[in-house]
């Protein structure tokens, strides 16, 4: 973070890897055309799909916790499995809306996530719900939308990006017990999926160029970080072309010192 030394660790052009995570042990899990795959942070090896057979096809949204994924499903739910693959548990039952995880507390008893109604993807809010699938608990309401929930490495807020204080989506933070709802980022540009490095010292997120809609794939957007709590002035590490799959989960390394990213060069 501090030397801003960039390293490519894989290249593809066959199969679409999105939203890198970090493990305990320094290996990236990402997304792969719906499946999960895991790859040597230092590049080593090529990625090597993690062998779920009883989950469905997965969608970019994934938190890992000690040695568990938690996942979001294109069937609308959330399931809890190995990180070395096998079976899995789904977590939740509720079928009106779709869940899209971000966050996990820092016990690893409850996730965060963003539900909405299958199709109506203007209308996200933020929930939790216990690791066991217990307690699903509204967190906002109300227009919106919302999306990106993540909890500091303290527990005492969760970060996210919404619409509530303007068109274009900003990053705000609000307790976990639904109170303190705090704007972050004022600016013109489209702000999304802030994450925050073990030591909490620090957030980088996704900037979009002012006027986008939603997070797509394929513009030119920036890496910024803020440090010391100074969200005026932002420092942009990398503009690249991506978006959607670039940062969609907190991909910092274990001693906050790299985080992870993918790009999207067009031929």
């Amino acid at each position: 973070m501090s030397t801003g030394l960039q390293k490519i660790l894989h290249t593809s052009s066959t199969v679409l890897f999105e939203a890198p995570n970090w493990t305990p042990s320094g290996n990236l899990i990402v997304n792969g055309d719906g499946l999960l795959w895991n790859l040597p942070a230092d590049g080593s090896a090529p990625p090597r799909q993690i062998p779920l057979p009883d989950v469905p096809e997965l969608n970019n949204d994934h938190v890992v916790y000690g040695d568990d994924v938690f996942l979001s499903a294109n069937d609308g739910h959330l399931y809890r499995a190995p990180l070395t693959g096998g079976a899995a548990t789904k977590i939740t039952s509720a079928s009106q809306w779709m869940h899209f995880l971000h966050g996990i507390s820092p016990d690893g008893t409850t996730l965060a996530y963003v539900g909405l109604t299958p199709g109506a993807w203007s209308s996200g809010t933020l929930w939790t719900i216990g690791a066991d699938g217990t307690g699903n608990t509204p967190l906002t309401t109300g227009p919106g939308p919302d999306d990106g929930p993540e909890y500091s490495p303290d527990g005492d807020w969760i970060y996210f990006n919404t619409e509530r204080f303007s068109p274009n989506a900003q990053i705000a933070r609000i307790h976990p017990d639904g109170t303190g709802l705090e704007q972050l980022t004022t600016d013109d540009r489209v702000n999304w999926f802030p994450h925050l490095p073990p030591a909490g010292d620090a957030v980088v997120y996704l900037s979009y160029p002012p006027g986008t809609r939603g997070h797509p794939a394929d513009l030119t957007v920036e890496l910024r970080l803020v440090t010391r709590g100074d969200w005026r002035h932002p420092r942009t590490l990398v503009t690249l072309p991506g978006g959607q799959g670039t940062i969609n989960v907190n991909s910092w390394s274990p001693d906050g010192a790299r985080f992870a990213y993918v790009d999207y060069p067009q031929s």
